[in-house]
């Protein structure tokens, strides 16, 4: 069937029947409940949170209605009537859309082609691209959404993509929307302007399902919110009734005190000198235009910016998988301009990437096998050519109790993990190294409030050891909590620099937006020695290696 549509009505539902209604859903998987007897509603015109800690069961629940997991027990009704939606093709045809935490994109299309995908066309056997793109474009104005419908998938940035999936659900005008974490890749003033596109569906009489770890975004945006622990509902409450402090506490099972920015550390040498970096875009466009900053030993430098302003590709430059057209990267008094990945490894750089589940880990790989993906050859791990697999299990086997990674075994693949326990591997494997240089791109993109605090907590604990640390974040909040200094990117150039502890978060947001402080205004005024400006003590660099072609590896 074809979901009705439902009549407007107010902000926080009608009495009636639910347009989703979810009874006694169990979801299991080797190891581990992910869902146990969770009963779960949606009403026509209401925005209805699933809020919870990673693992707890809130995107495995919604996958449920999408199709991509059958439940084990239980039965969903659409309007009051039972029914089984096999596959996400069928959800769609009963007017459900989500947009996931993962991106369901086919990566070697267009974004009109992805859009396209499952659609049928309004000119019979022919594709009726042309028709598409129009619509994505005016989707795009309407909405503040913008993309080019003829980028291909892979020539995107993260939140260029995130933006695709929303006009997918767009296009396909859905009466149920899931919307899992997609507030990341926003500025605040982006995150208003989507919410008052979601209250406006809801107004229309769509249901919508909120996922989120961002205490204040639910709160600003629910009308009622139901908290998952471990698989089971702790509880739903209104509103009016809830507050930061109740919420956290149904998540994690405890009080959890707010987190309050750390105190600076001891700043040392510089570690990373960054000067006229110039970088390519996969479609041979200039995505970092004349970069230079640095970040010395015992400081935590944020880089924060709307994405596909460049974070990315200077990113994949620092770490060697990207070749800059010019530019210097010292990296411990050493130019790394042009070298490969292995190579700044060994010069001491420890890199998070953004894509934790492209580029980070391999799915089908064990944890085990994950934690020692670059590590195997040293003589701790192997000795004549065997790996010692006693010293292998203990060494992952503290790894996975010191960032408290929740996985049924050493021997589960990764692909099985939550995002955030994902992470905290990564963030494990990368650690362990002791590294000298710390870069981490989205460190708790998609994680909820308690793994965000842990993952804070380590990056801090890093820049204290004298590890220098840089974190590139869209989560505007994330920057200004842990940051040092914030360096702000627009269009590949550092717009402005702020310190985080005067400067607000409108402050910050307009510098995101590209819009320059005016003069005197202090708040985004850059301190004596901003990494914008590095000072004149910095080293020259070294004689530059010869261009290399845009958008291949190292």
């Amino acid at each position: 069937m074809t979901m009705a549509a439902a009549t407007p009505g107010d902000a926080t539902g009608r009495a009636g029947v639910p347009v989703l209604e979810m009874r006694n859903i169990t979801k299991r998987f080797p190891g581990v409940v992910a869902n146990n007897k969770v009963n779960f509603d949606v009403r026509a015109g209401e925005v209805h949170t699933l809020f919870g800690e990673n693992g707890a069961g809130k995107s495995t629940l919604m996958r449920v209605v999408y199709g991509l997991y059958h439940p084990d027990e239980g039965e969903i009704r659409l309007n009051g009537q039972r029914v089984s939606i096999s596959s996400p093709s069928s959800a769609i045809h009963h007017g459900i859309g989500m947009i996931h935490q993962h991106f369901m994109l086919v990566d070697t299309l267009t974004v009109a082609e992805n859009v396209a995908l499952g659609t049928r066309s309004t000119r019979g056997p022919l594709t009726g691209l042309d028709t598409v793109a129009a619509r994505i474009v005016e989707l795009s104005e309407r909405y503040g959404l913008k993309v080019d419908p003829q980028a291909l998938i892979w020539q995107l940035s993260v939140g260029e993509r995130q933006r695709v999936e929303i006009i997918k659900a767009l296009y396909r005008d859905v009466e149920l929307l899931i919307l899992d974490e997609p507030t990341a890749v926003l500025t605040p003033t982006e995150v208003g302007d989507l919410f008052t596109v979601l209250r406006q569906m809801a107004s229309d009489g769509r249901g919508l399902v909120f996922i989120s770890h961002k205490v204040h975004e639910v709160l600003d945006l629910s009308d009622r919110i139901t908290v998952l622990r471990n698989g089971h509902i702790v509880g739903t409450l209104a509103r009016a009734e809830a507050t930061r402090e109740r919420l956290v506490e149904m998540m994690v099972g405890h009080q959890v005190a707010a987190e309050e920015h750390p105190p600076r550390g001891v700043v040392g040498a510089p570690r990373l000198v960054v000067k006229d970096l110039h970088v390519m875009s996969d479609r041979a466009t200039d995505a970092v235009r004349g970069v230079s900053f640095e970040v010395s030993s015992g400081e935590l430098v944020g880089i924060a910016g709307v994405a596909g302003n460049g974070q990315r590709e200077l990113a994949e430059a620092i770490a060697g998988l990207r070749p800059p057209v010019r530019g210097s990267i010292r990296l411990n008094d050493r130019e790394m301009a042009g070298h490969g990945p292995a190579a700044i490894r060994s010069a001491g750089l420890g890199y998070v990437p953004e894509e934790r589940m492209r580029d980070g880990v391999v799915g089908d790989f064990s944890v085990a096998e994950n934690l020692l993906l670059v590590d195997y050859g040293s003589s701790a791990y192997s000795q004549l050519g065997f790996l010692r697999r006693g010293a292998i299990r203990r060494h992952c086997q503290e790894l996975v109790a010191d960032f408290n990674v929740k996985t049924p075994n050493l021997e589960t693949p990764a692909r099985s993990l939550s995002g955030g326990n994902i992470q905290k591997l990564i963030m494990a494997r990368e650690l362990s190294a002791q590294p000298q240089v710390l870069l981490v791109a989205q460190p708790t993109r998609g994680i909820d409030v308690s793994a965000s605090l842990y993952i804070h907590q380590r990056l801090v604990a890093q820049r204290d050891s004298g590890t220098a640390t840089i974190i590139i974040s869209e989560d505007l909040d994330e920057v200004m909590t842990i940051s040092d200094r914030i360096l702000v990117m627009y269009e590949g150039t550092i717009i402005g620099s702020a310190d985080p502890r005067t400067a607000t978060r409108e402050e910050i947001g307009m510098l995101m937006a590209g819009v320059r402080p005016s003069a005197g205004q202090p708040a985004a005024a850059a301190p004596p020695t901003s990494a914008a400006n590095p000072p004149s003590t910095a080293q020259p660099p070294a004689p530059q290696p010869p261009a290399a072609p845009p958008g291949g590896g190292a």
